[in-house]
C-alpha cells in the first residue's frame, strides 16, 4: 500500500505514534521515526527492522522549530525524498481550572501540542512538494471537538489542530497534498495508564458508549488508511476514531 513512500512519524517511542510506524512499515514505507525518548524511538526501529522493514531513528523535540527543520533535513539526507508525515507527538498538561491553570503548563501545552504541528509542517510541506506531493495526518483528539474539565490548554491546543488541518487541507489541495486530523478518544497508552487511577480509568470508560478505551492500533488503522491512496479524495477532514464518545 506504500511501498516506495517515505514517511515521518512523530512520538513514535510508544503508543499511537509507535502503532502508526509499525504500520507504516508493514505496508512497505521507509521510516522516519522521531520521538524525544531515545529509548522508546529505538527500540521502535527495531521492532520495524526485525520483521523486514526500513527505518531509522532521529532525535527531535516538536515544540522547537530548529528540530523539526533538522528532522525534515535528515529525512531528505537519508532517503531522498518526504511523502508522508503524521505529526503525532503531544503531552497531557497541568489539571487545573482556568483560573487556576500554571502558566508555564499552558505555555509547554502549546508549544507541543499546536505550535509544534505548525512547525512539523512548516517544514515537511516543501519536502513534500518537492517529491512530488503526498499526505500529512495531524493527531487532534475528541477533545478537539469538545470541552473537559481541568484541561484548558489541551482542549485548546486540539481544537487548534483541526482548525490548522482545515487551513492548509486548503491551501495545498490542488498541489498533490491532501491533511487531515485524527481525534482518538481516550486510547490505553502509557500516557494514560500512568497518570490515572484505577477509579479514574473506570471512569473514563464509562464516557464511551463501546464500553472501553481504544487500543493504538485501532488508531492507527485509521492513520494508515488517511495515508493511503484509498483516501485519495479525502482531505481538510476531521475523523474521530472514539467507541462512540462524541455520539452521547
Amino acid at each position: 500500500m506504500l511501498k516506495d513512500k517515505v514517511a515521518l512519524v512523530t512520538g513514535a517511542g510508544s503508543g499511537i505514534g509507535k502503532q502508526v510506524a509499525l504500520k507504516y512499515a508493514a505496508e512497505g514505507a521507509k521510516v522516519v521515526v522521531s520521538d524525544i525518548v531515545e529509548k522508546g524511538g529505538k527500540e521502535t526501529v527495531e521492532e520495524i527492522v526485525a520483521a523486514g522493514g526500513e527505518a531509522f531513528f532521529v532525535m527531535a523535540d516538536t515544540g522547537l522549530p530548529d528540530d523539526n527543520e533538522y528532522l525534515v533535513q535528515q529525512t531528505l539526507e537519508k532517503y531522498g525524498a518526504l511523502h508522508i508525515a503524521c505529526n503525532n507527538a503531544g503531552i497531557g498538561g497541568p489539571s487545573a481550572p482556568i483560573g487556576e491553570y500554571p502558566i508555564d503548563g499552558w505555555d509547554k501545552v502549546i508549544k507541543i501540542n499546536l505550535s509544534g504541528v505548525f512547525y512539523g509542517m512548516r517544514y515537511q510541506l516543501p519536502a513534500i512538494l518537492k517529491s512530488g506531493g503526498g499526505n500529512i495526518v495531524n493527531m487532534a483528539s475528541i477533545l478537539g471537538k469538545v470541552g473537559f474539565a481541568c484541561s484548558g490548554a489541551y482542549v485548546a491546543a486540539k481544537h487548534g489542530v483541526i482548525g490548522l488541518t482545515e487551513a492548509a487541507a486548503v491551501e495545498y489541495a490542488s498541489q498533490g497534498v491532501r491533511i487531515n486530523a485524527v481525534g482518538p478518544g481516550f486510547i490505553k497508552t502509557p500516557l494514560v495508564e500512568k497518570s490515572m487511577d484505577e477509579a479514574s480509568r473506570k471512569a473514563l470508560v464509562a464516557l464511551h458508549p463501546i464500553g472501553r478505551l481504544g487500543e493504538s492500533e485501532e488508531v492507527a488503522e485509521l492513520v494508515l488508511w488517511l495515508s493511503s491512496d484509498k483516501a485519495s479524495f479525502v482531505t481538510g477532514s476531521y475523523y474521530n476514531v472514539d467507541g462512540g464518545y462524541l455520539a452521547r
